[in-house]
């Protein structure tokens, strides 16, 4: 039986970086991936497919709204087999640098689906059925997350698609109806908006992007309107039919029963941890709250035991998935050395999240709720891209930039953009907070004139 220092379940993004992150460390360093395709998330079903087909959606956009900017253009649809074409083409390069770096020999690639026998022993049973076991002094559970359709009657009869199939689907249906408010849902509507397509959205909270701050929330839904695309929030899903060649969905919404029918529905209300068949209930590794539990330390209750990504949260973006699994492998490397030193623990502080949508919306650091629990006292700016000239001549006016700062040391505590760009923009505002600036220290910062990063000096200096 071969045994590792190091074994790290899940060949994603975050299984990886921990697992390169333990190789140099000098651990002997295990990587076990049991799905079909090696990749991981990101690369095979996420981030990169889906902005793949959102960057078709906003040529598309362009050549539809070009008249406004003098060009004579038409639009004449999109070629569903050509896109989906040069997103295999993008993805399968993607895929394979990434099957190049778990085989480059820093470690042990094995192919095939743990399940922990006891504490510190596992069994792999590969595509054949074999089972190999192998031993580990420490482990990383990064499995990532798996789509599960909510309970609602009817939606497996009726038929969808989830954020999976969709980025396979070379038919381009001539309507769809979303469900869900957040970033997977927010970008499926953009996706399908900007190539020309009818599209309503069913949020069942009373807002989109609910863990934003309101205004937040607020602008996307009015710049998502203003595509043509129909938001309606606070609905209960009652159930899903069929409408002769259409489907329809049926839902509640302010005490009246309505419905409404398209072509197909997109299924966009989230993801769950995937730990299904880990053998976690054998080792007292909580599993119960639907995601894997952790310290600040990336330890579950089992301190050999690790997790990093979705598959414990509490934000499922690559960036945070990545940074977990090398503070995991920092902090399993410690704990050989000597069991009781003090251990690496990750820092929330400059959270950041992003949605390609149209328009796009970025945040960071705390919002206005988050910073009324912790009794901070702050203060809020925000300045418009409608009144903004490099937006103005770009032709993209919705939404604006916000900052929060502490109300007695000025130093920006957490920012938002709903604007073009703004999963560009943030990043200026992410190198201040990382070195703890104030907005009267941004305020002075030069910026060239006419941009779209100078829009920050605005509500800088009104905090200043």
């Amino acid at each position: 039986m071969d045994t590792y220092d190091f074994v790290v379940i899940g060949g994603g993004s975050a299984g990886y970086a921990a697992a390169s992150t333990a190789a140099r460390l000098g651990l002997k360093t295990a990587v076990i991936e049991g799905g079909q395709k090696v990749g991981g998330l990101c690369i095979l079903r996420g981030c990169m497919p889906s902005k793949t087909l959102l960057a078709t959606a906003g040529r598309a956009a362009a050549v539809r709204e070009a008249g406004e900017f003098g060009v004579l253009a038409q639009f004449s649809g999109v070629d569903g087999a050509a896109l989906q074409a040069r997103k295999r083409t993008l993805i399968d390069d993607f895929a394979g640098y990434r099957r190049g770096q778990l085989e480059a020999g820093k470690f042990t690639f094995l192919r095939g689906h743990a399940r922990f026998v006891d504490f510190h022993h596992l069994e792999i049973t590969n595509f054949q059925g074999e089972v190999t076991p192998i031993s580990a002094r420490t482990v990383l559970i990064a499995t990532g997350s798996k789509i599960e359709p909510a309970p609602i009657p009817g939606l497996r009869e009726t038929g969808y698609l989830d954020s999976d199939a969709l980025l396979e689907s070379e038919h381009i249906p001539a309507s769809v109806i979303v469900l869900g408010g957040g970033a997977i849902a927010l970008e499926a509507a953009t996706f399908y908006a900007g190539i020309g397509r009818r599209v309503t959205l069913l949020q069942r909270s009373a807002r989109i992007l609910k863990e934003a701050d309101p205004d937040v929330s607020e602008a996307v839904t009015n710049g998502l309107r203003k595509k043509g695309i129909e938001v309606l929030t606070d609905v209960r899903l009652i159930k899903t039919e069929r409408a002769g060649t259409s489907k329809r969905v049926v839902f509640e919404r302010k005490g009246v029963e309505q419905s409404v029918e398209a072509e197909e529905i997109i299924y966009a209300l989230g993801r769950v941890p995937s730990v299904t068949g880990l053998g976690l209930d054998g080792i007292g590794v909580d599993a119960s709250l639907g995601r894997l539990i952790t310290e600040t330390t990336q330890q579950t209750a089992i301190a050999h035991i690790f997790a990093a990504g979705d598959v414990c949260g509490p934000l499922e973006v690559v960036h945070i998935a990545i940074q977990q699994g090398e503070i995991a492998a920092r902090n399993a490397h410690r704990l050989i050395q000597d069991p009781a030193a003090e251990l690496e623990r990750i820092d929330y502080r400059l959270k950041l999240l992003a949605v390609f949508s149209d328009p796009g919306v970025a945040t960071l650091g705390l919002t206005e709720a988050e910073a009324s629990l912790r009794r901070l006292p702050i203060q809020t700016a925000t300045y418009p891209f409608a009144d903004h000239g490099k937006s103005m001549v770009e032709g993209h006016t919705e939404g604006f930039v916000k900052l929060t700062v502490h109300a007695e040391t000025r130093e920006i505590l957490g920012a938002a953009v709903v604007g073009p760009h703004a999963w560009e923009l943030i990043h200026e505002i992410v190198v201040a907070m990382a070195f703890h600036a104030t907005a009267g220290a941004l305020a002075q910062i030069p910026h060239y004139h006419p941009t779209l990063s100078e829009i920050w000096t605005y509500p800088a200096e009104e905090l200043a």
